[in-house]
């Protein structure tokens, strides 16, 4: 007796359509937010790990400034007490002269002078002030755009905006990978090579970190 295959109802159909559908919609979507930070993730993988073979001559510039009067006056009277902040009106000061970002982190305050650090992306950078002059003096180290790049990579010295901005790639990323995988499923049937690539593309970075990777 042959058996007649029933069809699914439509309901099921529609709504199978529709999360594939959504699944092709957020998967193109989440590639498109995060597109530009891949191409810069993936470049500067390749700069870091042969940072050792990419050489470049650190450039060193030096200025000097007079502190306005009313802000020597602060520092003038200030305790030597090892490290705290600057004040507002000092920061805001350093940051219009020398055209950095404010300091975050606490000066050194010594008897002599206040030292703050303001290190960034792709070099450093310092200014330091003379509590008895008034002068003070910024050294800025640029060591290059790649250098510049391999940091924005790490999150290094690069402020609470790019910290963001990399927390929101990493969902897109997240997003991309899990609707990507659905797509292997709805073509694995017709596509017999689409799990071993998958295990292949799982089992080698875990083998090499087992057997290759120092501890």
């Amino acid at each position: 007796m042959a058996v007649v295959a029933t069809p699914a109802p439509k309901a099921v159909v529609s709504r199978r359509s529709f999360w594939i559908r959504q699944n092709i919609l957020w998967h193109w979507v989440s590639s498109g937010i995060c597109l530009g930070a891949m191409l810069l993730f993936t470049v500067t993988g390749i700069t870091l790990n042969h940072a050792s073979s990419i050489t470049a001559t650190p450039v060193v510039t030096q200025t000097m400034a007079p502190v306005p009067p009313e802000l020597q006056a602060q520092i003038a009277v200030a305790k030597a007490d090892g490290k705290q902040p600057v004040s507002p009106e000092l920061a805001a000061w350093l940051a219009k002269e020398f055209r950095v970002s404010p300091p975050e982190s606490p000066a050194e305050w010594s008897e002599s002078e206040v030292y703050i650090s303001l290190p960034r992306p792709g070099g450093d950078g310092w200014a330091s002030i003379d509590r008895a002059k008034g002068i003070a003096k910024y050294e800025r180290t640029d060591r290059g755009w790649i250098a510049y790049l391999n940091d924005l990579h790490k999150g290094r010295h690069t402020g609470p905006a790019w910290m963001y901005f990399i927390d929101v790639v990493a969902i897109a990323f997240l997003i991309f990978t899990f609707t990507g995988f659905i797509l292997l499923q709805t073509h694995a049937p017709k596509r017999p090579s689409t799990w071993p690539l998958v295990a292949f593309g799982l089992i080698v970075p875990v083998a090499l970190m087992l057997l290759f990777v120092h501890k």
